[in-house]
């Protein structure tokens, strides 16, 4: 473990990280329950509209995310966060002051262009001071407050909604920004050191782009990953229309979804067990093969009930979906890196960007063909949980050998 001359206390570290990691997941979030007024306010006539404001969040952070990986690389881990922090907070106050939903869209995009900086530099912070076992365990501890969050946030989006309008979510996170932006520049020292620090060029960044388009180990479990979070982005995207709209669950929709939300977690926690004694590739073809099957007998289940079947078969689905989804996630993520350690930083950032850029298309789809029925999510799943599978299969191959030509490198 490496430290810089000057550090913070350990907690306060993983407390000021756990913090710039869950910033995106309450943005998201938080917003679910007010969909429905904000679509009202700014004259939205088609329901399913009201998910752009979900998606247009997610381009905005593919985009982001190919540049500020390179930044953080050039110029240290805090110019960037305050570019971000600084961004989010206009795209906030944009959305703020929406008189129509074309300039409440601008907003969310140029917020999901600031949040992509506290995903990266967050990441980046950890990795410059710990490594190996030490990295996991602050990892675990980030990870555990920021399950905590998804759980939360559409609790906290009801609760403002009950005693102010929608623009005061929005001024939260104007709120929780600033905290963090001068907590992070009294409290955090850089950790990059200017020995460490290599030119921004945007040719390296297309130089990767290319290597990572030619290289199938890591370009197919990038397609997979972004496939198959696009149908979880659909659920996000059309989770308020289905629990509030489709079940009548009103204020109890902020319940289920945070309980969901800890199953997402308790499965991320789980997978990191599950490593220690299946290979990757193994468990992930076997989570999108069951993830495949158990979404298409759901969707013929679901056809036989007129695409509405009984409430709680629902959330045993999406239970399952989501112990899936964590899975892979995490594994897939690592599938993609495996063949890039020698452009670890931008090549996670170009990952980053193609699958999320993926994932928001797909997730988009989805919603958009919502017509009242859960036929459109199940197939979802089906659909792209087989397109997954069929493309890591493809794949396979190509990942062994890049893993073979690491070892042989290495030894």
């Amino acid at each position: 473990m490496t430290t810089p001359a000057k550090t913070i206390a350990f907690p306060e570290f993983i407390a000021l990280m756990a913090m710039m990691s869950s910033l995106m997941a309450l943005s998201i979030d938080a917003m679910l329950p007010a969909l429905p007024q904000i679509g009202h306010d700014l004259g939205v006539l088609r329901a399913n509209d009201n998910q752009l404001i979900i998606s247009s969040l997610f381009a905005g952070m593919a985009l982001g995310l190919l540049f500020y990986g390179p930044l953080s690389d050039s110029f240290g881990r805090k110019p960037p966060l305050y570019i971000g922090l600084i961004l989010f907070i206009l795209g906030c106050l944009v959305s703020i002051f929406s008189h129509d939903f074309k300039q409440m869209l601008l907003g969310r995009l140029l917020q999901g262009i600031g949040l992509a900086a506290p995903r990266v530099v967050s990441l980046a912070m950890i990795r410059d001071q710990f490594q190996g076992k030490a990295m996991a365990r602050v990892m675990s501890f980030v990870m555990m407050v920021f399950i905590l969050v998804p759980a939360l946030a559409p609790a906290m989006g009801q609760a403002i909604l009950w005693v102010a309008p929608w623009q005061a979510i929005f001024g939260l996170f104007v709120l929780l920004s600033l905290v963090l932006l001068v907590w992070f520049a009294l409290r955090q020292p850089e950790t990059l050191a200017l020995t460490h620090r290599t030119p921004f060029t945007l040719r390296k960044i297309l130089q990767t782009l290319a290597e990572i388009l030619r290289l199938r180990a890591a370009l197919g479990p990038t397609i997979a990953l972004g496939i198959v979070f696009g149908a979880f982005l659909g659920y996000l995207s059309t989770a308020q229309q289905i629990f509030q709209g489709l079940y009548a669950q009103g204020n109890r929709f902020a319940l289920y979804f945070g309980l969901l939300a800890l199953v997402f977690g308790g499965a991320s926690l789980f997978n990191a067990k599950l490593v220690r004694f299946f290979s990757l590739r193994q468990l992930s073809k076997w989570t999108l093969l069951a993830q495949t099957i158990f979404s298409s007998c759901f969707f013929f289940f679901s056809q036989a009930w007129e695409g509405v079947p009984p409430f709680e078969t629902f959330l045993l689905f999406l239970a399952a979906s989501f112990v899936c989804v964590a899975i892979l996630f995490g594994n897939l993520n690592a599938l993609a890196m495996e063949p890039l350690g020698h452009i670890a930083g931008i090549g996670a950032a170009v990952v980053g960007t193609i699958s999320t850029f993926i994932s928001a298309g797909l997730g988009a789809m989805i919603g958009q063909m919502y017509d009242e029925t859960l036929l459109p999510l199940a197939g979802g799943f089906a659909i792209l949980g087989l397109g997954s599978l069929l493309i890591l299969v493809g794949t396979t191959e190509e990942v062994l050998q890049a893993a073979k030509n690491l070892s042989a490198e290495t030894s």
